[in-house]
């Protein structure tokens, strides 16, 4: 059952796909409609999931699952990454790379690296720990809401500033 986003509790879970480029109005105006679907219609042990998603800053596609009144089970997760691995072909993205960071360059336009180029980035100081990254590994709504869009010193990206030269 799809609710607005603003809706769901703060423990809601949280997925957090984030697109190895900007995703233009035309994609994300079929990947609002293919999400309006897919959450109305989804699922778990044949229950109903109520669910959200927002868009932010048309480089993320964000969903949050009431587990209040239902917990997401295997098969519903998988049916998830089923309709994002349909958008990563359809629209040429890549939003399942794990092994990737964005992050706002110095004029706060969010860029896209390859964890090795960011690790290099870090190394001749292009980026610092107070350069804002999205830590998409936050678990619930409440953590996206406050430790999402943090300074790398704040997030798992903190443990490459330690790096010995």
């Amino acid at each position: 059952m799809l609710v607005p986003f603003k809706s769901l509790p703060k423990n809601s879970r949280i997925w957090i796909f984030p697109s190895s480029k900007e995703i233009d109005i035309h994609k994300k105006s079929k990947i609002k409609e293919r999400l309006v679907k897919f959450i109305s219609d989804w699922t778990s042990h044949n229950k109903n999931i109520q669910a959200g998603f927002e868009l932010p800053y048309n480089r993320f596609i964000v969903i949050a699952l009431n587990q209040n009144l239902q917990n997401a089970s295997g098969c519903s997760i998988d049916s998830l990454i089923n309709i994002i691995q349909i958008f990563e072909k359809e629209f040429d993205l890549i939003l399942l790379d794990r092994m990737n960071v964005l992050y706002r360059d110095k004029t706060r336009k969010i860029e896209y690296l390859t964890l090795k180029d960011f690790v290099k980035m870090v190394k001749y100081k292009s980026i610092n720990s107070s350069t804002t990254v999205f830590n998409n590994l936050v678990i619930n709504k409440e953590e996206y809401m406050d430790l999402w869009e943090v300074p790398a010193i704040n997030s798992w990206h903190s443990r490459y500033f330690k790096i010995k030269k």
